[in-house]
C-alpha cells in the first residue's frame, strides 16, 4: 500500500520552518532568531546590578527596614544570585549574558577569595580564648561544658546563661579553672588570677557583659564578655535599632579602658561587615579575619550561615581562630591563639 505524495494529492510543499519553540511559548523562536549580542540583555542588567550591589553595599541605604544591615549579615551568600543568571544565559544561548555574568563572578572573587583560600593561622601563642553562647535551652550543659574544656584554653567564656544555671556549666569548668566570675547572664573562667570584675551596662535593664582583668605570665589584660541584643525581623524590616545602642554602649567602655591589651568575647550578633558593628570593629581587630581559615560563620549551628560570634583584640596579635564543632547550643564556639 502506497501514500499520495504531494503531488498526487496537489498539496503545496512545506516550507522549511524555522527553529520552533515550545506550543505553550509561540514567542520562543523569535525570540531564539535573533542575533546572539541581542539575547539575554535583561539577565546581563541583572548581572551588572548585582556586581554593583556586592562591591557597593556600604551605600545601600539602611532605611527603610534596615535592609543595609541585613545585605551585609548575608553578604557572602548574595553571590549564589549568580547561578540563576547563568542559567539564563544558558537557556537564552546568549554570550552577552554570559559575559555579563562574569562580572559579580570577578567582585566576588575580590571580595571574599582570599577568605575562601586562606588557612587558619598557627604558631607559638600566649593566651587561648574560646567563647561561646551556650543557648538558653541548651539541653547538656555538662557536655557542652566538657566539648569546651576540651579545647585547652586559658580563658572560657559563656554567654546567654540562665538564671540559676551557671552551676551547672562550672561543675566541669570548675574542675579545670580555678578562678570564675559571672554577671548577669554571662561568666568568664580562667586558669590565671582574675580581678577588678565589673559589669558593663549595655542599657538593656539587666546585665549580659562583664569587664575583667586578667594576670598572665606573660602580661595582664582587660577581658570584655558580651552577648548584645539581638536583631529580629518583624513589620519593620530587619529590626538592628536595640543592637546597634549596645554596640555603642560597649564601644564606649572599650574605648575608654587604659588597658594596652584588651580581649572581647562574646556573641555581637552581626558580622564585622555589618555597619553596625563599626564602632567595635574600628577599634578591634577580629581573630578570624586576621588568622581564621573561611568565613567563620557560627550561626545557626546545624548550617551556620552568619558569623555573629567573634573574639576581637587590641594590642595582641592573633595568631589563630578557628569555629569549633557544634554543640547543643543554637551557636557554634570560636576559639582563637592570641600572643602579647
Amino acid at each position: 500500500m502506497t501514500w499520495p505524495t504531494a503531488t498526487e494529492t496537489r498539496a503545496e510543499p512545506a516550507a522549511p520552518s524555522a527553529r520552533r519553540g515550545p506550543a505553550w511559548w509561540p514567542g520562543f523562536g523569535p525570540l531564539m532568531r535573533r542575533p546572539a549580542w541581542r539575547r539575554g540583555r535583561i539577565a546581563a542588567g541583572c548581572a551588572v546590578l548585582l556586581a554593583l550591589l556586592m562591591a557597593g553595599h556600604a551605600l545601600v541605604p539602611n532605611t527603610p527596614g534596615h535592609v543595609g544591615s541585613l545585605l551585609e549579615t548575608f553578604l557572602p551568600w548574595v553571590g549564589l544570585l549568580v547561578l540563576p543568571l547563568l542559567a539564563a544565559a544558558a537557556v537564552r544561548r546568549s554570550w552577552t549574558a554570559l559575559v555579563a555574568t562574569a562580572l559579580p563572578v570577578v567582585v566576588w572573587l575580590a571580595m571574599f577569595g582570599g577568605t575562601v583560600l586562606q588557612s587558619a593561622g598557627s604558631g607559638p601563642y600566649d593566651l587561648r580564648v574560646v567563647t561561646h553562647n551556650i543557648n538558653a535551652g541548651n539541653p547538656d550543659p555538662a557536655g557542652t561544658a566538657r566539648a569546651l574544656a576540651a579545647e585547652n584554653a586559658d580563658l572560657v567564656a559563656l554567654e546567654e546563661i540562665p538564671a540559676g544555671q551557671s552551676d551547672r556549666y562550672g561543675a566541669v569548668l570548675d574542675k579545670k579553672y580555678p578562678y570564675h566570675v559571672s554577671e548577669g547572664t554571662v561568666a568568664l573562667w580562667s586558669r590565671f588570677p582574675l580581678a577588678d570584675v565589673a559589669p558593663v551596662d549595655l542599657g538593656m535593664g539587666w546585665t549580659r557583659a562583664l569587664r575583667a582583668e586578667v594576670t598572665t605570665p606573660k602580661g595582664q589584660a582587660a577581658v570584655y564578655v558580651a552577648h548584645l541584643a539581638s536583631v529580629r525581623f518583624g513589620g519593620s524590616g530587619f529590626a538592628v535599632g536595640q543592637r546597634d545602642d549596645t554596640v555603642r554602649k560597649l564601644a564606649a567602655a572599650v574605648d575608654a579602658d587604659t588597658a594596652e591589651y584588651v580581649v572581647l568575647m562574646g556573641d555581637l550578633n552581626g558580622p564585622v561587615d555589618d555597619r553596625g558593628l563599626a564602632p567595635l570593629t574600628d577599634g578591634l581587630t577580629d581573630a578570624q579575619d586576621a588568622a581564621g581559615g573561611g568565613f567563620g560563620f557560627t550561626w545557626p549551628s546545624s548550617f551556620p550561615m552568619a558569623a555573629i560570634d567573634h573574639v576581637m583584640v587590641r594590642g595582641f596579635d592573633p595568631v589563630s581562630a578557628k569555629v569549633l564543632a557544634k554543640t547543643p547550643s543554637d551557636h557554634r564556639p570560636v576559639r582563637a591563639d592570641l600572643k602579647f
